[in-house]
C-alpha cells in the first residue's frame, strides 16, 4: 500500500526544502510524487503520516571496512596512524565465525542508522554472503598492498577475489601510497576496467607526507622494522598525493580521509584527474590522529565530497549521521551541504544515483527521519528509518 509521509521539512536534496510537504511512496519504496502543503491540500491527499523532524533520503557510506568489525573497542584511540596499522596487523587474526558474526552485526547497525549503500574495503571474500543477503547496496573495493613483495601474485589473487564477488559490484584498488610500489600500481592499472570505480587512502597522517617529501619519520621506521628498502619515490620533496595520483587510471576515484590535504594538493589533484571525489571520515580521524581535515577547503562547489565511517576498529559506531554531527559541531558545516555529502554525492560516486541519493520521482532512495534544532543544527543522535 502506498504511503503519504509528511514532516516539518522535507529535504529532497536536488531541490529546495519543503515546509510541511508530503512525500508519496509506493509499497516498494519508489518516490511517486512530492507535494507542497498547498498541492497536497488541493489534491485532497488523505491518510498522511505526520512526523516531527525532517525527512531526508537514505545515507550513503562511501568508505567502510566491514572485515575489521571484530576489532571494535580493541585498539586504543589517538595512537597515530602507524601505530594504529601495527595494532590492526597484530590483532586482525580471528576465527571466521567471530569475523562473520561481527560483520553481520555491523551490517545491521548501518541499516538501522539509515544507510542504504556502502563502499566497502575488503581483502578477501568472507563478506560476500553477508552483502548478498543485506538490504544495503554494496560496492566492494578489493584492496591490494605489497611493499616490496612480487606484484604479480598479489594482483592475480586480487583478480580472483574481484571476479568471485560477482554478481555484486567490485573493483581492485590500491591501499595507500606508502604500501603500494610503482610496479603494483602498473598491475592495478592493467586490471582496471572502464566500468570500475577506484579508491585510495590519501594523506591520512602527517607521517605519510613526510615520508614522501623527506624520506624520514614513522613510515621510514616502519620500513626498517619490516626490512623493506625505501625507493626513489621517498624523499623527493613532493608529498604523497604527487606520488600516487598520476599513477591512477582516470576512472572515477575516491580519495579517502584527506586529513592533511592542503589547498595546493586539491589544486594539483583537480588538474591531474577530472573525476575525483573526496571522502571525509571525521570520527575515524579523531579516533586515530585526534585531528580533522581543513574542511573549509572542501566547501568549494566544484569539489565533490562524500562521507564515510571507516571501520569499527577506528570508530565508536557506523553512522553517517554521527559523522555529519561531528563536522557540524566542530567545523560548522551547514546542514544542507552535509546532506549533499551524505546522499547524492555518495550515490554519484558509486554510480547508483539513478536509484539513490535524492527524493526525485522514480528513485528508491530510502526515507530517514532526523531531528533538527534552531539553525538546522542536528539534534538526533539516532535516525528513524521509515523506509
Amino acid at each position: 500500500m502506498q504511503r503519504y509521509l509528511s514532516a516539518d521539512w522535507i529535504f529532497p536534496v536536488t531541490s529546495a526544502p519543503l515546509a510541511n510537504g508530503v512525500l508519496q511512496v509506493s509499497p516498494t519504496g519508489e518516490i511517486l510524487a512530492l507535494y507542497t502543503q498547498k498541492e497536497a491540500e488541493e489534491q485532497h491527499v488523505i491518510d498522511v503520516e505526520r512526523f516531527e523532524g525532517v525527512l531526508v533520503p537514505g545515507f550513503i557510506n562511501t568508505h567502510c571496512h566491514l572485515e575489521l568489525s571484530h576489532l571494535f573497542g580493541k585498539i586504543p584511540e589517538q595512537t597515530g596512524l602507524p601505530a594504529f596499522v601495527r595494532e590492526v596487523v597484530a590483532q586482525r587474526a580471528a576465527s571466521d565465525e567471530i569475523v562473520i558474526d561481527a560483520m553481520k552485526a555491523a551490517d545491521q547497525q548501518m541499516y538501522e542508522h539509515g544507510i542504504v549503500a556502502v563502499g566497502d574495503i575488503s581483502n578477501q571474500l568472507i563478506s560476500k554472503e553477508i552483502k548478498q543477503q543485506s538490504d544495503i547496496y554494496y560496492h566492494t573495493f578489493v584492496e591490494v598492498f605489497g611493499f616490496n613483495k612480487p606484484s604479480h601474485p598479489i594482483i592475480e589473487e586480487a583478480v580472483k577475489v574481484r571476479d568471485s564477488y560477482w554478481p555484486l559490484k567490485a573493483s581492485i584498488v590500491p591501499h595507500a601510497p606508502y604500501s603500494v610500489f610503482e610496479e603494483l600500481f602498473k598491475y592495478i592499472e592493467k586490471e582496471t576496467r572502464p566500468i570500475d570505480i577506484l579508491s585510495i587512502h590519501n594523506q591520512e597522517t602527517l607521517a605519510e607526507n613526510e615520508f614522501f617529501e623527506r624520506g624520514t619519520g614513522d613510515f621510514e621506521a616502519m620500513y626498517q622494522r619490516m626490512g623493506v628498502p625505501k625507493t626513489a619515490a621517498h624523499g623527493t620533496g613532493s608529498n604523497a598525493i604527487h606520488y600516487h595520483l598520476p599513477q591512477l587510471p582516470q576512472n572515477r576515484t575516491l580519495l579517502v580521509h584527506n586529513t592533511f590535504t592542503s589547498k595546493a594538493d586539491i589544486d594539483f589533484a583537480s588538474a591531474h584527474h577530472k573525476d575525483l571525489y573526496w571522502c571525509l571520515c571525521p570520527n575515524a580521524n579523531l579516533y586515530i590522529e585526534n585531528t580533522l581535515p581543513d574542511v573549509m577547503l572542501f566547501l568549494d562547489p566544484h569539489i565533490k565530497v562524500t562521507l564515510g565511517t571507516d571501520s569499527l576498529a577506528s570508530n565508536h559506531q557506523l553512522s553517517i549521521l554521527a559523522e555529519m554531527q561531528t563536522l557540524q559541531r566542530q567545523k560548522r558545516v551547514p546542514f544542507n551541504e552535509l546532506l549533499k555529502w551524505a546522499t547524492i554525492n555518495g550515490a554519484c560516486f558509486l554510480g547508483i544515483d539513478q536509484h539513490y541519493g535524492s527524493f526525485d520521482v522514480g528513485k528508491t532512495p530510502g526515507v530517514n527521519l532526523v531531528e533538527l534544532g534552531a539553525g538546522d543544527i542536528i539534534r538526533s543522535k539516532t535516525v528513524k528509518r521509515l523506509i
